[in-house]
């Protein structure tokens, strides 16, 4: 990135210049699905896998290059996500990581005991636990959201706890919907009664500027693939959970945190992929600062950006008759989840790629929400955007959706 102080306005074309896959001409609007790769991002991939590499250790040049690779990235992690870098836990994906953790979190339950999930999150951060439940014999209590506004509210939250309650899995930001909770004030009302607070922050940390301790958390899983890294993810924990679970592990596995909580020899080249993701987020908030002060301004400038171009794919989208935009929430990303009348949303999805424009049509796990939507199991469209979008973006997907609209009226 060039050096400079954060502009008022996002230097879009320089980080542009960073993506190969954007030379194609290709609009993209999935990346809640995962985003494009910077050419940062793919070298420290490949330095990590042509430079000597081995199990970590002290002794060769192979074993201190892997231990260096898994310190940087617990480093990189700690500073984007504001926790100290051992509570960060790296593992294959946010879904493998939230069954990991469900299965150590729920060794103390029993039955009489309650587990709250909403009808709001991606299926990851439901399934997991209403599989611990029926093994435990716990309860499981839902908390609904207001379809007609996408809210979930703090109250809804609360009317579901009690003192059988042992833990609350909730988004940090609906992946569909784009709907933020307010994670501070459900923390607050989860341990009243003395439940842990588990949050799916993986839609968030894409938009948002993470501060774990702030958000009252006790668990947050994130996904690097969300913000610009390759195909992995990481928790965080506070550190006295850290040490108090029993996580599955090999007897022969290391007893140190947060090294217990991580099965097998570490993907080191993922690693140094994500920390070069959080680095190239940094180097958009200028060369001033610590890399957590770098962070903040960055994602202050992106979310500007981001919510400038969301405003205006909202507006005309409200001009198309067919649509109905469900992304309804006073505080949510940005990303829409638009249905077509007559049920044509992959229809719409198909034109749109003909065109070159990404934006599929899906549930994307999130089948409750889904269906609380009256959209059933077949979702509807979702346009997502991310810091790469342009403004020639917004119009290219206006103007084929009302070709598209336009195609189809008799």
């Amino acid at each position: 990135m060039k050096p400079s102080t954060v502009p008022s306005t996002l230097d879009v074309d320089d980080i542009r210049s960073h993506f190969p896959a954007l030379r194609g001409g290709t609009a993209f609007f999935d990346s809640p699905g995962g985003t494009q790769t910077p050419t940062s991002v793919a070298a420290a991939i490949g330095e990590a896998l042509l430079a000597p590499l081995a199990n970590r250790g002290l002794v060769t040049q192979a074993e201190r290059n892997a231990t260096s690779i898994v310190e940087a990235c617990r480093s990189a992690l700690g500073d984007f996500l504001n926790v100290p870098s051992q509570t960060v836990v790296f593992g294959r994906s946010a879904t493998a990581l939230t069954f990991d953790l469900s299965r150590a979190i729920s060794r103390t339950w029993k039955a009489g005991d309650e587990v709250v999930v909403t009808r709001l999150d991606h299926n990851s951060n439901v399934q997991p636990w209403l599989i611990a439940a029926e093994r435990t014999g716990v309860n499981v209590r839902w908390v609904d959201f207001d379809p007609a506004t996408g809210e979930l509210s703090t109250d809804a939250v609360r009317e579901q706890l009690s003192e059988s309650t042992r833990l609350v899995a909730v988004t940090a930001a609906s992946n569909v919907l784009g709907t933020m909770p307010d994670i501070p004030r459900i923390a607050e009302a989860v341990h009243g009664v003395g439940a842990l607070l588990y949050v799916d922050g993986v839609h968030y940390a894409a938009h948002a500027l993470v501060d774990v301790p702030a958000l009252g958390a006790d668990f947050f899983v994130c996904s690097p693939y969300k913000f610009l890294g390759p195909h992995c993810a990481a928790v965080t924990m506070r550190s006295d959970l850290l040490g108090q679970l029993q996580p599955d592990k090999l007897a022969t596995s290391p007893n140190t945190d947060p090294e217990r909580y991580e099965l097998g020899t570490l993907p080191y080249e993922l690693m140094a992929g994500t920390t070069a993701a959080v680095d190239f987020i940094a180097a958009i908030g200028g060369p001033e600062g610590t890399r957590r002060e770098r962070l903040v301004r960055a994602v202050e400038a992106i979310d500007e950006h981001e919510t400038d171009l969301r405003e205006v794919i909202e507006t005309g989208f409200a001009a198309f008759g067919d649509l109905t935009v469900h992304s309804r929430a006073a505080r949510r990303s940005p990303t829409l989840f638009v249905s077509v009348a007559g049920g044509r949303d992959q229809e719409l999805a198909r034109f749109l790629a003909s065109r070159d424009i990404n934006a599929p049509a899906s549930h994307f796990y999130a089948i409750e929400a889904s269906r609380r939507l009256g959209l059933g199991d077949g979702g509807a469209l979702r346009v997502g955007l991310a810091p790469y979008n342009t403004r020639d973006d917004a119009d290219r997907l206006l103007n084929a959706t009302a070709d598209f609209l336009a195609s189809r009226r008799p």
